[in-house]
């Protein structure tokens, strides 16, 4: 591929992004409010379970302290220009606090969580979907394909369970957090970082399990039908080792569908893993972003949808980039 096509092109789906940033961003911010009542609403109802009373004046001065009583459009390009112009998401209804002081640190740890995630998935996965192909119909491939059929059939909330149980009792590791007690509100530093990378790995495990063991299938099944074809058959003839003959074709061929789940595995590891941060207590994006859409506070859920929109489309940005890089079947006209 020549460098200024490419170049071009990915000048175009830069620009592309913008539009569809604000479309997604427009649609997050109705479909945020389309449940009946807002915030004020959703407060006086938990302030009524406790049987605390809000008379109308009050929940008339709230909406209009929180800008809720202005049309929908006004209220959203309120916020979108605060961002664009000061990079200000606005003020968390439920939190009393900047946005951007909420979600910032969250989604950093999202996505060391993720990306961590990502580099288990591929380093576990890729050689055994390709030994598995390899050896079809052998011991390992059959104890590799029990072992994918357990990882998509345990539901991750129960994993997360069952291994919270082995490291608190048979390891004595902390389970619940990133961080030890110590380190939770402290500055970062080389020992808080340290302290992380200790807790990381349950997490990790919890999450990598299932898309580990769809990757495993793909990656069987697509060695499975790159190496009976003609170009193996010819490569194995003229000598190449057996080695250089599956990194060399039939593994590049094979990497696609690894190389394009990069545009929505981390988004869908960031809203997908609601539950396991739940039960695990992560401080990641997944449960504020659901305490924000219960809640109905706007300013905070439509930031972590505004991102998370993004984040798939720079991943699926890097997925074709990628691809086009690895394959060399795709070429940019």
């Amino acid at each position: 591929m020549q460098e200024a096509p490419m170049l071009v092109f990915i000048a175009k789906r830069l620009l592309w992004m913008i539009p569809s940033l604000f479309a997604v961003s427009f649609l997050a911010f109705v479909l945020i409010q389309l449940p009946p009542g807002d915030y004020v609403t959703t407060y006086i109802a938990t302030l009524a379970a406790s049987n605390e009373i809000v008379d109308q004046n009050t929940a008339a001065q709230l909406r209009e302290r929180f800008g809720l009583d202005d049309p929908m459009l006004i209220q959203y390009f309120k916020w979108i220009w605060g961002i664009l112009s000061r990079g200000d998401f606005g003020i968390s209804f439920e939190w009393q606090q900047p946005v951007s002081d909420l979600i910032w640190e969250r989604m950093a740890l999202t996505l060391v969580l993720a990306l961590a995630t990502l580099i288990a998935t591929w380093a576990i996965a890729l050689p055994i979907g390709v030994y598995s192909a390899v050896r079809k119909y052998s011991i390992g491939d059959y104890f590799f394909t029990a072992f994918t059929f357990f990882g998509l059939a345990v539901p991750s909330f129960l994993l997360a369970l069952v291994l919270m149980y082995v490291a608190a009792v048979e390891f004595g590791q902390d389970v619940g957090g990133l961080f030890s007690p110590q380190y939770e509100n402290a500055p970062w530093s080389f020992a808080k970082m340290v302290d992380l990378f200790s807790h990381l790995w349950l997490p990790v495990i919890i999450l990598a399990v299932s898309s580990t063991a769809s990757l495993i299938r793909v990656m069987r099944a697509n060695m499975l039908d790159e190496l009976p074809k003609p170009y193996v058959t010819t490569a194995r003839a003229k000598g190449l080792s057996e080695f250089r003959l599956l990194m060399k074709y039939p593994l590049m061929i094979a990497l696609n569908p690894f190389i394009s789940t990069i545009a929505w595995l981390l988004p869908n590891l960031i809203s997908g893993s609601v539950v396991v941060a739940i039960v695990l207590n992560l401080p990641t994006a997944a449960p504020l972003l659901l305490q924000a859409l219960m809640a109905q506070d706007m300013y905070l859920a439509g930031a972590f949808v505004l991102l998370i929109c993004a984040l798939t489309l720079i991943g699926s940005l890097i997925s074709d980039i990628l691809l086009a890089l690895v394959d060399p079947r795709i070429r940019l006209e």
